[in-house]
C-alpha cells in the first residue's frame, strides 16, 4: 500500500513549466496514453478586471435629445415670431417626455397667439412629424385643433428630394424666393447650415401654403389656421379621444368604395387645376371619418407649372389610390386615368412631346 502511495506522489510531483503554462501529468496508471492537462497562467486580479470592464461596456448610456441641441433651438427661435416667452403654458402631456422641450418650444407660439390653450394627447405619429390634439382657444371658434410638429429628423436630412425641390419656389440663405432648380440656391442649401435651415423652413411653409390654397378651392383638406417655425396648426379631424384613422386602417362598406374613390380622384384633379400635385398620396395620408375622406401631408407637394416633368408623381398618386380601391373590386386603368386628367388640364404629357 505504501509503495503505491509513493508511486502516486512521484507522478503528481511531475510538474513542469512550458511556454508560459503549467502542465500537470496524468497519474493514473491505467490511462498512460491520456493527453496532459494544461492550465494557463492568469495574473492576479485579471479575471476581476475583465469582468468589470465587460460590465462597464454593457452599461446603457443615456441618449442626449437632439431636440435640445443648441443649433436646433436656435433655428426654432429664428423661425418664430418675436413674442415674449410665456411661463403659464405647461401642458400635462409633456411632463414625462424626453422631447418635452422641443414640443413645448414648437407649440408655445400658438399659445401666445391665443390659438391653443392646452396639449391633450398625441393623435398621429409618422417618420418626420407628430400630430397633437390641442384644446383650441375660444377665439378660434372651434373646440380642438391639430398641431403637426416636425421632428429634428426633418432638419437632418431630406433624402431623394431633388425632383421636389426642382418643382417649387424656395428661399435662399437670405430668404429670397427663387426657383427650386436654381443652381445658386441648391448649392447654398446643401453647403451651409444656414442654407439647409432655409430649405427646411421652405418645405414646412410650402405645406401650409398648399393646404391654404386647396382649402380655398373647397378641397377635402383640414382647414389651416397657422404655421410658425416647425409646426402647422390645422383643423382636428375626429373626436377628442378618437382621432380619425387613416384609410389604410379601416375596412369600408362595399357601397362606400366607389363614392370615396371618386372623391379622392376629384381632389387630385382639383389640386392639379390649381397648380399642385400631392406627390406622395396613398391610403396612408388620407383620413377617414364618418364616411368622409380628408387628404393630409402636403410637405412633398409640387407645382406642375414650375416643372412639367412631374407627371410621374401625378401618375403615381393616381396609381396608389387605384391599387387601394382594387380590393373593393373597383376596376380602373390607373395610368390611362392619369394621362386623361393630365392632358385635359395640362396638355400633352412631356414624355410624348
Amino acid at each position: 500500500m505504501q509503495q503505491r502511495q509513493n508511486h502516486v506522489l512521484r507522478k503528481v510531483s511531475n510538474v513542469y513549466s512550458r511556454n508560459g503554462a503549467i502542465t500537470l501529468n496524468r497519474f493514473f496508471e491505467d490511462d498512460p496514453k491520456e493527453e496532459p492537462v494544461t492550465f494557463e497562467k492568469i495574473k492576479p486580479g485579471a479575471r476581476d478586471r475583465a469582468r468589470t470592464r465587460s460590465l462597464m461596456q454593457a452599461k446603457p448610456t443615456r441618449k442626449t435629445s437632439y431636440e435640445s441641441s443648441t443649433d436646433v433651438q436656435r433655428w426654432l427661435r429664428e423661425q418664430t415670431y418675436d413674442v415674449q416667452q410665456s411661463h403659464s403654458f405647461h401642458p400635462t402631456l409633456l411632463a414625462s417626455r424626453r422631447d418635452a422641450p422641443w414640443i413645448l418650444s414648437s407649440l408655445e407660439p400658438f399659445y401666445n397667439q391665443h390659438l391653443i390653450t392646452d396639449v391633450l394627447h398625441e393623435a398621429h405619429s409618422g417618420k418626420e412629424a407628430t400630430v397633437y390634439c390641442c384644446e383650441a382657444h375660444p377665439s378660434t371658434g372651434v373646440e380642438y385643433l391639430a398641431a403637426k410638429v416636425y421632428r429634428p429628423r426633418m432638419f437632418r436630412s431630406l433624402r431623394n428630394d431633388a425632383i421636389y425641390r426642382f418643382s417649387r419656389v424656395q428661399r435662399d440663405e437670405q430668404g429670397q424666393a427663387e426657383h427650386g432648380n436654381s443652381r445658386r440656391g441648391s448649392a447654398a442649401t446643401r453647403k451651409t447650415e444656414k442654407g439647409r435651415a432655409a430649405q427646411v423652413a421652405s418645405w414646412i411653409e410650402y405645406e401650409y401654403q398648399t393646404q391654404r390654397l386647396l382649402y380655398t378651392y373647397d378641397a377635402n383638406v383640414p382647414r389651416p389656421f397657422a404655421q410658425i417655425g416647425n409646426a402647422v396648426l390645422m383643423e382636428y379631424i375626429g373626436s377628442v379621444r378618437d382621432p380619425a384613422p387613416r384609410l389604410s386602417d379601416v375596412v369600408l362598406e362595399q357601397e362606400e368604395a366607389q363614392p370615396l374613390f371618386d372623391c379622392i380622384i376629384h381632389n387630385i384633379e382639383l389640386a392639379l387645376i390649381h397648380g399642385r400635385i400631392h406627390g406622395d398620396l396613398s391610403e396612408y395620408n388620407v383620413l377617414y371619418w364618418q364616411g368622409v375622406v380628408t387628404l393630409i401631408d402636403f410637405a412633398q407637394a409640387v407645382d406642375p407649372y414650375h416643372n412639367s416633368d412631374v407627371f410621374s408623381l401625378f401618375a403615381r398618386d393616381v396609381e396608389r389610390i387605384s391599387q387601394y380601391f382594387a380590393c373593393y373590386d373597383l376596376k380602373c386603368n390607373a395610368h390611362e386615368l392619369a394621362r386623361e386628367i393630365w392632358t385635359w388640364h395640362m396638355g400633352p404629357i412631356p414624355e410624348l412631346i
